[in-house]
């Protein structure tokens, strides 16, 4: 089993961290364009503006856990907690589930 030099873990980061910044404008660019084909997405300044506010504000989050951490587990832990909690505020401001 070989062990990865700093050069390697650094370029994986790097992957991973373009892939969540590019997520997220993703995320944030799919209502823009399905407004374009259907009246039934009907977003404002302020859905952008929450949506944003909650996706960067989780990046953010788990970049500075990342940076904390180590541990490719608590990372993941980490990661899957921010997620679950991006899903239950996004539901609750979509539907009121809660």
């Amino acid at each position: 089993m070989t062990s990865l030099t700093r050069m390697e873990i650094g370029r994986v980061g790097r992957f991973w961290r373009v892939g969540l910044w590019g997520l997220i404008v993703v995320l944030l660019l799919t209502p823009l364009v399905a407004m374009q084909f259907t009246r039934e997405v009907a977003w404002d300044g302020a859905d952008f503006a929450f949506a944003g506010l909650l996706l960067v504000g989780a990046g953010l989050l788990f970049e500075l856990a990342a940076r904390v951490t180590r541990s490719v587990m608590w990372r993941m832990a980490i990661g899957a907690v921010l997620l679950l909690g991006v899903l239950v505020i996004w539901a609750d401001a979509a539907v009121g589930v809660f």
